[in-house]
């Protein structure tokens, strides 16, 4: 007779990417869980390493210092990231912007980069240029932060490094950001700025699917009169009201954590957006009466 052995389900917790990062695996053997969830967890960290703010090694940060002199090669993980991140800015008309770190470090928000180069006021995603041989040019003195868009690239990593390993059921939760693999369901709670249960939200993610929920509330900081948070209207270089909460359901992390920024700042505009990327994204706004949850780009 041929025996079966049930899977093995392990879950570990490291910190990473500025929050806690959870990867849960099932596999055939608690060894081989523990292996994978190592890679995977490499996987993140070389993001990490890339494309921090804070890291004075970074690639980001020898952008910040360097590319408005002379063209800087980069790692082909931080040239697919800006190329996603261009792309992005031009289908949000510059709501998505990665030039708003000089804004975050005015703020508060971000520390300084150690450099005698500030940034030009004027500038914008638009004098980032991405060359051949994944080389970066600045046109203008600019200051760039992949915050909005580099942890859900490194849980899209994370993923892709379980994969690599043969494991075909995992999740990993990088602070709101979550990526599922296989064929299961994951019921997920959107959280809001609310603390009454009330307010938030379930939803179930089904095969291979991603979730990013962003609110600036935990991060607000007063700034003069008025509160800030990590989040720049990038158009407009304001602040985004820190009551929001917006989720987003896409094929990938980096998407979904990307398309939450867009939708705190556009709203109902970026319904077309959402749409094309076949993604679905949910607003809270606890300013209006009823459920407070607005569908984004949602088939009815």
């Amino acid at each position: 007779m041929r025996s079966f052995s049930r899977p093995e389900l392990v879950e570990r917790a490291r910190p990473l990417l500025g929050t806690y990062v959870t990867a849960r695996v099932s596999a055939n053997s608690a060894r081989s869980a523990h292996a994978a969830i190592d890679r995977a967890f490499e996987a993140m960290a070389e993001v990490h390493r890339l494309m921090s703010f804070h890291e004075a090694a970074s690639e980001v940060t020898q952008l910040n210092r360097c590319a408005v002199r002379a063209a800087v090669r980069v790692h082909p993980h931080t040239f697919h990231v800006l190329r996603s991140a261009a792309r992005l800015s031009r289908l949000s008309a510059g709501a998505f912007d990665i030039s708003v770190g000089g804004r975050l470090v005015e703020w508060g928000m971000l520390p300084a980069p150690s450099t005698d180069l500030h940034p030009d006021p004027a500038a914008s995603f638009r004098d980032i240029v991405l060359l051949p041989e994944r080389h970066v040019r600045f046109h203008r003195r600019l200051w760039i932060d992949l915050g909005g868009i580099a942890k859900g690239y490194a849980v899209d990593r994370g993923i892709a490094a379980l994969r690599a390993c043969g494991v075909t059921r995992a999740a990993i939760n990088a602070g709101g950001d979550l990526r599922i693999l296989g064929r299961g369901t994951e019921r997920v709670c959107l959280k809001t700025a609310e603390r009454y249960p009330q307010a938030h939200a379930t939803i179930e993610l089904q095969g291979s699917a991603a979730v990013a929920t962003s609110c600036g509330y935990p991060t607000r900081w007063p700034h003069g009169i008025v509160w800030r948070t990590c989040h720049v209207a990038g158009a407009r270089g304001e602040a985004v009201d820190p009551r929001l909460t917006a989720s987003v359901v896409a094929r990938s992390c980096l998407i979904a954590d990307a398309l939450t920024k867009i939708i705190l700042i556009q709203r109902a505009a970026a319904a077309n957006l959402v749409r094309s990327l076949r993604a679905e994204a949910y607003l809270h706004r606890p300013d209006v009466a009823g459920s407070q949850w607005d569908a984004i780009g949602v088939s009815p």
